[in-house]
This record gives C-alpha cells, structure tokens and sequence, in this order.
C-alpha cells in the first residue's frame, strides 16, 4: 500500500522534517497547530493545517481526540507522531486502530512494554540484556522507596517511568535529598506525561550514553543501523551527538548492537526505534540497558548522514507493510548539535521572544523550527535548530560543526550557539575522552563583555534605529559586516552608553573609527530598544543607556544597599508558578527553595535570598514575568519590604 496523505501530530523542527519527506514522495501533508503556533513555518508549508486547541501542550499537542478529530476531518490516513509529545502514546495508538487510522510506529503492544521504564528492565533483562540495578517504585511508599534505595545504594537516579528526554530525572547523592527528588520527579513526570511512576537506579560515576538505532519490520526482521554517541549532555538533556560513537572498541560495538537488536526482536519491533545504553567510561566493555525509545529520536539526522538512508521515509515505507533494507555500511562521521534559546551565562535559563534574525550556516544541514519574524514561547522545549556536519573522519566533523555555530546568527532570543563552539572545540571533546559529567565541570558559563566591533556594530544599529545619522551609513551595512564604525566620524555623532549583561559601557566618537570587513557581525533592535549584536557564535543583548539612567546608575553605586542581599526572591524566567513549597509567613534559611518556576519543560526553583520570614506574592497556576518578585523575605527584626513586585 501507499499512504495517499499524513498528519504529522507535532509541531517544530519534527514537523517540518516529515512534511519534507512527505512532500519528495508526492504524499499530502497535515499539520496541527496550538494556537500558539498559528503563523509557525510548519502550519505554513503543509498542504493542510487544523487548529487543534490553545497554546498549552496539554489542551493541542497532547490531546488524542483533537488529533484524530483532525485526522478524520482531513481524510488522514496515517498518523507520524514525531518525536516527544503523543510519539510513545498507547492511547494515541490504540485510537488510530479503533478510527482505521494508521499509526506510523510500533504496535501496542511494543509501546506498552518499552514505553514504561521498569517493565521495560525487567522484559530485557529476562531475555539476557544487561540492566543497571535499580527498583520500580511504583505503588510504593516514600518510607517503602528510601528503604529499597538503601539496598540499591547511592548515589542513585531518579526517573519516570513513562516518557523520556531526560525531563523529570533526579540525582540523588544521600538519603537526605531523596524525598524532594521524588516530589519533583513526580510533579513533572505528571505534568509531562501524565504518569507520575518513578524507577530508582544506580548512578553510574563516569557514564556514557550510547545508543543503538533500529529498525524492524511486519515479518520479524529487525537490524542496527548503527550507534550514536549522545554523552554530552547537560541535566540528562542531550546537547551534541554524534554517528557512530566516539572510540568505541569494534568487539563492544558488535555486544552492543545484538543486544540492541535482541531488546527489540523481544516486543516483535516494527518500525523506528532507539536503544539507549549506559557505557561505563571506565570500563567501557561493560554496558546496561537503560530503556526503549519506540519512536524516532531527536538525534536521527547524524544516523542519515553516515548510512545514507531517509529514516522519516523508511518509517513510512514499513508502516505501509514494507520490508527494512540490507543494514548498510556506514560511511564518515556525522556530529549534531542541538541550538536552545536558554542562556549559558544565567545557568541555561530559557529565553523567549521574537527572532529578530535567523541566519542558517552554508555547507551543512540545519534542521530548524524557527525563521525570522517566529515567536519563541514558554510553552514548549527550548529546542530551536539543530546543525549536522558530515565528514571522512571525526575530526574534520567537529571542525566543520563548528564553523557551521559559527556562522549561525540567531537575534532576539538568547541561545547556546557560544556555549556549543566552546564544546566543540574542548580539549576533551576532541579527544574523545567523554563522559555525562564532562559539561558540568565547564560550568559556570561567564559571560564575557562585547568586542569592540560589537560595540561598534551595536552603536550603527542605534544611530539606524533611532534615526541619526540616516544618512552617514546605509542600513544593510549597519547592520552587517562592514565598516560599521565609520557612522562614528560624523562630528555631530553622540556618545552612546550601553548596559550589558556583564557592565555597563560608553562609546564616544573617540573610539577606534574601523573594523575590519573580514568580521561577521549582525545587528538588530528588538521591541523594546535593546540591541542584538551577533559576531562568530557570540551573541549579546545591549540596552541603550539615556543620560539620565547613566546618572541615576552612578549615584546608586556610590551609595550602596547596606545589606548584601536584597529581600525579594524574582523569578529567573518568564513562565507558570508549578509549586509553592513553603506557607507564607513560614521562617526560612538562605538557599531554601520558595517557589518553583516551569518553563519549556523545565522546572526551576526560587530561593530564599536569606534567612527570614517569607511572605508569598505568587500561587500555583500563575504566570509570572522575568525577574518578577515572587516573594520577599524579611530579615530577623525588618518588616519592610524592600520594593513591590
């Protein structure tokens, strides 16, 4: 059979990705949209779209009736789920089977086996596959759970049962911290997937995480198209990946790809799915399985890349009764890296906003949710584009990755574009000497003040937005690279200050007058006066200073707050209130979590600036700005606020 027309139930770069494939095979493509996403790219280039509910994920994105309402209405016959979502929903698929809809994945029961972690374990486990030692803790109490995690032993990981990417695991180091871990684990594992059952496993010291693709088909054929190394990972987010792994010896790599297979041959596997591994660093001949991913994976373009294949296509070809190919040989090296709109430098806090500007890198492949002019909002991973370079050898694959960040330009919301060259080009990285704990010893992120083409770039980008010296530059070439210091020699050119997220900075028409032609720079002003400035993978935020907030900013430094610490508690980011931990009027210590922030899947928590007595300014289900006071802690014997919200 062929499939006359797809709806793709998701929504960004996935979105876009299978409407391409469906689009070189001549098959209609549907898309869904929140109305969040109702000027998206993928809304636009379907042949179809169906608004399926408001921006919230819960009430669009992971609505099974909305999805096949949408399905039937458009005359749909088969579903691709995507990845993240309802991609691993039993419900979503036992609903295709009941409309004769065709749901381009595994069978029910695949997806119930695999899509639940411990069940998972112990399915694997019975037919010879290595698993990391833990516990389902589903049913048990807290009491019962810290009792098991003593025999287990710590440090231990915390995570669902249900879904996957990383969202919602704990790491737990002693018993003390074992019981806020579950609450968190469980308030977003049911916010997530709507399933709050925990697995408790050891935590392996010095891991790796690999990874093993598979594909299987209606008559029982399953085979490996190969591995993929996804060890950089930053809070079991996974940030750059590469195909194959990164010095992976041959007799392991051929364990790790039956066990793979023999994991999957288990549920009679019919389509995408993904393996995943824990591989000792330090002992890399010992691997454990860790779970089952029934879908295709984030990660699926570094796998193309070396085999040649269209995984999208071959998922299509074998939901319609086709047969797998011959497992081909790989070829090269192929590294991905995913872009976040979160900041580095304020502890990977996600960013929102309006892209300014989105340029994407020659020579390589991108595979992108955003363009210029999309909104990026709260409401959804913080994941924006993914960059692909493909090279004969490793080497030459991070070079070419990271040339390709390099000349990425994305302004108007922060991202890691920086922080990904920084990875690329780490000593360690290169080496291939990996574990998941290799980022966190490169942190904290410090963010290092603008260069003096920044600066130069950004006072053009000022003189251009607010109208003077209209006629000194031409436009484009404020904006780009370029002389864009030569506006400064106009002796009528005003002094510009700029406040920066590292201090504040004042050009004058003093400054050097030229900047070299050979630097990449791009620049724009966003809806509230401040000004983007991009150069090489860098990108800061400058907010034009007037005289006035110059002067203001000088008499508070030389009359500082007496105290070292302020009483109110802001949120970091903008999003909803998912938990207040403490009564209002309760006595708290420095440190002590207040409330807990969650925004595109991650969950942040407030603290208490200091010892005191909190008042709550904030309930659960609120929506709340950036840097808003959520709560004002008062010091021993001081019952001022200290400011208003």
């Amino acid at each position: 059979m062929r499939f006359e027309s797809v709806l793709v139930a998701n929504r960004g770069e996935i979105a876009r990705r299978i409407i391409r494939t469906l689009r070189e095979r001549g098959v209609r493509s549907i898309a869904v949209y929140s109305e969040a996403d109702a000027s998206a790219p993928h809304v636009r280039e379907a042949d179809e779209a169906v608004l399926i509910g408001p921006a919230p994920a819960a009430q669009s994105y992971l609505n099974v009736e909305a999805v096949i309402a949408a399905a039937r209405r458009s005359g749909a016959e088969a579903i691709h789920p995507g990845y993240g979502f309802l991609s691993e929903s039993v419900a979503l698929a036992a609903a295709c089977a009941d409309a004769g809809i065709v749901f381009v994945g595994p069978s029910l029961e695949a997806l119930e086996i695999m899509g639940d972690k411990a069940t998972a374990r112990e399915h694997v486990a019975a037919r010879g596959v290595p698993v990391v030692p833990g516990f389902d803790a589903a049913g048990l109490s807290d009491d019962e759970i810290a009792a098991r995690a003593v025999e287990v032993d710590y440090p231990l990981l915390v995570k669902p049962s249900a879904g996957g990417g990383g969202k919602g695991m704990e790491i737990v180091t002693q018993a003390s911290g074992l019981s806020t871990a579950l609450a968190s684990a469980r308030r977003v594992a049911a916010a997530a997937f709507g399933d709050d059952s925990l697995v408790l496993e050891r935590l392996i010291s010095r891991p790796r995480h690999i990874e093993v693709q598979v594909f299987g088909d209606d008559s029982g054929m399953v085979i490996a198209l190969g591995e993929r190394e996804c060890t950089l990972q930053r809070r079991h987010q996974k940030v750059v990946e590469e195909a194959p792994s990164a010095g992976l010896a041959r007799g392991v790599r051929k364990q790790l790809l039956a066990a793979a297979v023999r994991a999957a041959e288990s549920v009679a596997y019919v389509g995408a799915g993904t393996v995943e591994f824990l591989v000792d660093a330090d002992a890399p001949e010992d691997f454990f399985f860790i779970e089952m991913n029934t879908r295709l994976q984030v990660e699926h373009p570094v796998t193309e890349e070396v085999t040649g294949l269209d995984l999208v296509a071959l998922q299509l070809e074998v939901a319609a009764g086709g047969a797998v190919p011959a497992e081909p040989v790989p070829r090269g090296h192929a590294v991905e890296a995913r872009i976040y709109a979160e900041s580095p430098e304020r502890g990977f806090l996600p960013s929102t906003g309006t892209i300014l500007t989105f340029t994407a890198p020659a020579g390589v492949r991108v595979d992108a949710a955003i363009e210029t002019g999309s909104d990026v909002t709260g409401y959804y991973d913080p994941m924006i584009a993914k960059v692909i370079a493909h090279g004969p050898d490793r080497a030459t694959a991070l070079a070419r990755l990271d040339e390709a960040l390099a000349q990425t330009v994305v302004l108007g919301v922060d991202t890691n574009i920086a922080f990904l060259r920084q990875l690329c080009t780490n000593e360690r990285v290169v080496a291939g000497d990996l574990d998941t704990g290799l980022i966190e010893t490169l942190l904290p992120v410090v963010a290092a003040a603008p260069s003096e083409a920044m600066l130069g770039a950004a006072t053009s980008e000022y003189q251009r937005s607010t109208g003077a010296h209209a006629s000194a530059v031409e436009p484009d070439a404020a904006r780009r690279s370029g002389p864009v210091w030569q506006a400064m020699r106009d002796p009528a050119a005003r002094e510009v200050a700029f406040l920066s997220d590292t201090d504040e900075m004042l050009v004058t028409p003093d400054a050097p007058t030229q900047v070299s032609a050979s630097q990449e720079l791009s620049a724009d002003t966003d809806a509230d006066g401040a000004i983007w400035v991009a150069e090489r993978g860098r990108t800061v935020r400058l907010r034009p200073l007037s005289r006035r907030q110059r002067l203001q900013r000088r008499l508070a430094a030389q009359h500082p707050v007496a105290t070292e610490t302020t009483p109110e508690a802001r949120a970091p980011m903008p999003g909803s209130v998912v938990a207040v931990h403490v009564d209002d009027g309760a006595t708290v210590q420095a440190g002590q979590p207040l409330v807990s922030v969650e925004a595109m899947k991650m969950e942040h928590p407030v603290l208490a600036p200091h010892d005191g007595v909190v008042r709550i300014l904030v309930a659960v289900g609120d929506q709340a700005r950036r840097d808003q006071v959520v709560a004002i802690v008062h010091a021993e014997g001081n019952n001022n606020d200290g400011g208003t919200p």
